[in-house]
């Protein structure tokens, strides 16, 4: 095998691994945006993922696998938003819960599925002459249909947050939701709609990891990216665009490692595994405390985020 297949095959594994961190990183982005702190992406990334999954097997539909994810990640939006918005509970807690019931339901549904290989799996789909580009052509242009839609959320998301009206309307519940508020700005509404839109997408993450990146299901298929992708929000600013740049970042560390044993380059597998986890645990550091007190992360924090809001107790 020579160089040029080599690095094609190692960019367009990063770009697929990548994009499970990105499609949950754009939903955290909005739905950090409304001012609600949703720690629950593992568990919602996961139940997608099952539900892809056994739909797949089960009816060998696509499309139907898709539309199951979806659901299944707005439907654990839909109680963290309850719990948050509505009975105004603190929004970790709940985000650490829907995490341990996400992947213990997931468990258990999948466990019949352990080892079984998908009747049916998303395929590339080049794009006419721009998947012919030698390397970067074939690693881009030549992926599956959910790769193509994580990449147009990236500038869809950036309109709607900084160039659109509803996005205008989204960073001031985010922002200060007592004056949203007083402009007429439901914020409740707001909140609920994109908890929800981030729990499609995060579920939608797990889909592509069960029916479109892993050839079989496992248990604890997520194996974490839930949580790098909470770390990615943070690294990225609440910016789309290095959201995606970060998930792409964090899909090299982890292909890296794999790509290295196969050529037998005596390294541990863990080390590399370790990788994407030790950044986020630093990424945490110097974003908070007395490290990231005046940082410009810290800066472009919305401002309510992870504070439940209440008109009764509205100066």
């Amino acid at each position: 095998m020579g160089w040029v297949e080599v690095t094609t095959g190692f960019l367009s594994a990063t770009i697929a691994m990548g994009t499970v961190l990105l499609l949950a990183c754009i939903g955290e982005i909005l739905t950090e945006k409304s001012g609600v702190l949703n720690l629950g992406l593992e568990g919602m990334m996961i139940v997608g993922a099952v539900f892809a999954f056994i739909v797949v097997q089960t009816t060998g539909n696509l499309v139907l696998a898709i539309a199951a994810s979806l659901l299944a990640g707005a439907l654990m939006g839909l109680i963290h938003a309850f719990i948050t918005v509505t009975l105004k509970a603190s929004q970790v807690v709940s985000g650490l819960a829907l995490t341990i019931f996400g992947v213990g339901l997931a468990n258990f549904l999948g466990q019949n599925y352990v080892g079984t290989v998908r009747v049916a799996s998303l395929q590339a789909i080049p794009i006419p002459l721009l998947s012919e580009i030698p390397i970067i052509g074939e690693a881009l242009f030549n992926q599956s249909i959910l790769v193509y839609v994580s990449i147009l959320l990236v500038p869809i998301s950036w309109i709607l947050i900084y160039r659109t009206r509803a996005g205008l309307k989204l960073r001031a519940v985010g922002e200060n939701p007592s004056s949203a508020d007083s402009l007429g700005i439901n914020v409740f509404a707001t909140r609920y709609i994109y908890t929800l839109i981030g729990g499609a997408l995060t579920g939608l993450a797990g889909a592509y990891l069960s029916i479109g990146f892993n050839s079989s299901w496992m248990d604890s298929i997520t194996g974490g990216q839930g949580w790098i992708a909470v770390a990615l929000v943070i690294f990225a600013t609440w910016n789309p665009i290095k959201a995606m740049l970060g998930s792409y970042l964090f899909g090299f560390i982890l292909i890296l490692g794999l790509r290295l044993q196969a050529f037998g380059i005596e390294i541990p597998e863990m080390l590399f595994t370790m990788l994407p986890y030790i950044f986020t645990i630093v990424v945490l550091i110097f974003s908070t405390g007395k490290f990231g007190k005046n940082s410009k992360i810290k800066q472009r924090e919305p401002g309510s985020l992870g504070t439940p809001y209440d008109r009764e107790a509205r100066h």
